[in-house]
């Protein structure tokens, strides 16, 4: 096993949606790829948003998207260590203390805006001298705490975007401490990643500038700085962003609606990347196709009609074995020959359920009077039974269908309908020749009869 250490690190602060799960999926493979590990990192210091149900659902999804981890945590365990790295800051003289108030931040931004300068904050508190802070100290006022950045460009050669870099001066000292107390994302994050040994950070694109300050404080805490990459962010089929669309696109809306991981992961692992969008059997599979150099740096479409397609596809290509046992908790008996017939017009798995009850009956058609002389002469020839493999095959269907059509005179669709009319009740469905010998010659002509009215 190799030193790769990727982390997927969400909040539990709400559901995973497609564009998070690509961020996981990607991170995942990079680490199957490399023959790595693949942490799973809850950020959970958020403690007014933050909710267990969504903590479980974010193991739910992973774990049915066939993403496993290979260590975890949760950053509400391990508060005393972005304390400690606080304090480390603080006495190096990179973190001090600010008390400007939201409102006069607020002010301040405005002022530089209308001066035609850039709203980065004028590290005020810098100027306030031991006196002035005791004072404030004295009267309770609790300040937050910013990271001092060094005003010189940050370098690194990212994995996605080729060379990048960034000047500080052009940024705000970040915040890492809040009045509270609590942690900000960035400090915790930053430590997190140093102590548990992530190698690897893959993440989207809108992280750029977060990149380049966290690059500083890594080697403030004399930390080796992770290598890292930036992928664009996923917009809907027409280009626009995912944000208005989240939820119906969350991962447990999608399995709901009865799509399958494969078809998922299959298609969040391919969009923006060099590579033929086309279904993968399993995870395998797509890790050993996996090359973070494919991604390019253009703006991935995902359309929930292509995932559909997908999922259809990769319904019509899966064996019997793979799905037997879902057949049979769902109540279907029909074994392989059921699922050979039906396999090509599923969309989603439930779809199964439908032609099952077509197959166990009772079925209604409504049917024309210009059908009763093809069903009469459906009736007339229908072969004898009992029906098996051997009785019954495209031969014996052929000849079937032929001695009728030379009966009437009817042929095409206005032979084929009726008879699938009567015998399903519906108008499209699976090849009837591969239905008839799982409904049974007797429940064959009973519906054949009933729709003459017999």
């Amino acid at each position: 096993m190799s030193d790769v250490l990727v982390r997927f690190a969400p909040s539990p602060t709400g559901l995973l949606h497609v564009g998070n799960v690509r961020t996981a999926l990607v991170n995942w493979l990079y680490a199957r790829a490399a023959g790595g590990r693949f942490l799973l990192r809850l950020d959970d210091t958020d403690d007014e948003r933050s909710e267990a149900r969504y903590a479980e659902a974010i193991e739910r999804d992973l774990t049915w998207l066939g993403m496993d981890w290979d260590t975890f945590a949760k950053q509400s365990d391990r508060l005393d260590r972005y304390d400690a790295a606080a304090e480390k800051l603080k006495a190096s003289g990179r973190l001090y203390p600010c008390w400007e108030t939201p409102e006069e931040l607020s002010l301040k931004r405005k002022a530089q805006l209308s001066a035609g300068r850039p709203p980065v904050y004028d590290r005020g508190a810098l100027k306030l001298t031991e006196d002035e802070k005791a004072a404030r100290l004295d009267a309770g006022e609790q300040p937050h705490w910013r990271f001092l950045l060094n005003h010189e460009e940050v370098r690194w050669d990212d994995l996605v975007r080729g060379e990048a870099s960034h000047h500080m001066s052009s940024l705000s000292d970040p915040v890492l401490i809040r009045a509270d107390g609590r942690p900000i994302y960035t400090l915790a994050s930053v430590v997190d990643d140093a102590e548990l040994g992530v190698t690897h950070i893959l993440r989207g694109e809108d992280h750029v500038t977060n990149s380049a300050a966290q690059v500083q404080l890594f080697e403030a805490l004399g930390a080796a700085v992770p290598a890292m990459g930036h992928l664009s962010l996923l917009a809907g089929a027409d280009g626009e962003g995912l944000s208005k669309r989240l939820g119906s696109l969350s991962i447990e809306s999608l399995r709901e609606e009865g799509l399958e991981p494969m078809a998922l992961t299959s298609l969040l692992a391919k969009i923006g990347t060099s590579d033929p969008i086309e279904v993968r059997p399993d995870m395998a599979a797509l890790a050993a196709e996996f090359d973070i150099a494919k991604f390019g740096r253009a703006t991935p479409r995902f359309d929930p009609a292509e995932l559909r397609q997908m999922n259809a596809k990769l319904l019509h290509e899966t064996g019997f074995d793979a799905v037997a046992d879902r057949l049979s908790s769902a109540g279907i008996e029909g074994g392989a020959a059921f699922w050979n017939a039906v396999r090509g017009n599923l969309e989603v798995m439930a779809d199964t359920e439908l032609w099952w009850r077509v197959v166990k009956g009772p079925v209604e058609g409504e049917m024309r009077p210009e059908d009763a002389p093809v069903l009469d002469a459906a009736v007339e020839f229908l072969p004898d039974g009992p029906w098996t493999e051997d009785t019954w095959t495209p031969e014996t269907w052929k000849a079937w269908t032929g001695a009728i059509r030379e009966k009437t005179g009817v042929k095409g669709r206005d032979l084929f309908m009726p008879i699938r009319v009567a015998l399903t009740g519906e108008r499209h469905g699976p090849e009837l020749r591969d239905l008839l010998s799982l409904i049974g010659r007797d429940e064959v002509l009973s519906r054949l009869m009933a729709g003459t009215g017999q």
